[in-house]
């Protein structure tokens, strides 16, 4: 249920913004985009401060960039970006640029991991509420600027909160606090990388570092 609402949010908040875009000049929405990528930032660096174990931390980035870019998640986001785009050209622009950003946004926040892993563990969807509110009003402001391919992202995190929590009940006895503080810091780390790339400081492929978030489960099982 906490899945749902949350992807029921981000649709709800993304035709919102579709409606209000025509009235913001291009300068607000360039100033809006700025001040979101520094609210990102704030976020990523609030979060990798949760995690307790530096050398797990940086060996799951290198693991997990390694097979994320075997996989090349990123170009599989932006070509199913790029599919939806051709469905709708002459209506919208960037439906691409607008999918993967917003995907990656909503999707590697700890409280996504977080939140998603308490609804399968313990059928507590309070967080993904929170996590629903927030993500509904930033689709407004992403929307506005970016367009309607930040409501297609919707999909993609009904996807992957609802495997997770699926999931979370097999894994019950390996998610210790501290599993999901390290899973935290990781995604956090992306978030950093997302909001440096929404500022052009950087061209991270954040996509294929996904898999990154994932290595403290494995780490645990084999301890």
């Amino acid at each position: 249920m906490g899945t749902i609402v949350n992807a029921i949010a981000i649709i709800i908040g993304s035709v919102i913004g579709i409606i209000i875009r025509r009235g913001l000049p291009n300068k607000i929405k360039d100033t809006l985009m700025n001040g979101l990528a520094l609210c990102v930032l704030f976020i990523g660096i609030s979060g990798v401060l949760k995690g307790n174990n530096t050398l797990l931390i940086i060996i799951s980035i290198v693991i997990g960039g390694i097979v994320g870019e075997l996989i090349d998640i990123d170009r599989i986001l932006i070509k199913l970006g790029n599919r939806v785009e051709e469905n709708f050209k002459g209506k919208e622009s960037k439906i691409s640029e607008a999918f993967v950003t917003s995907t990656l946004l909503f999707c590697v926040g700890s409280m996504a991991i977080v939140g998603a892993l308490e609804s399968g563990l313990t059928g507590n969807h309070h967080t993904l509420y929170a996590k629903s509110m927030i993500d509904g009003i930033v689709s407004v402001i992403y929307s506005s600027t970016l367009g309607i391919g930040v409501a297609f992202s919707s999909a993609a995190v009904f996807l992957y909160q609802g495997l997770i929590t699926l999931c979370a009940s097999f894994l019950k006895g390996f998610l210790i606090e501290s599993v999901i503080s390290n899973m935290t810091a990781v995604g956090s780390l992306l978030i950093i990388g997302l909001g440096l790339n929404m500022l052009g400081v950087t061209k991270i492929k954040v996509a294929n570092l996904l898999p990154a978030i994932f290595l403290p489960i494995i780490y645990q099982l084999i301890a």
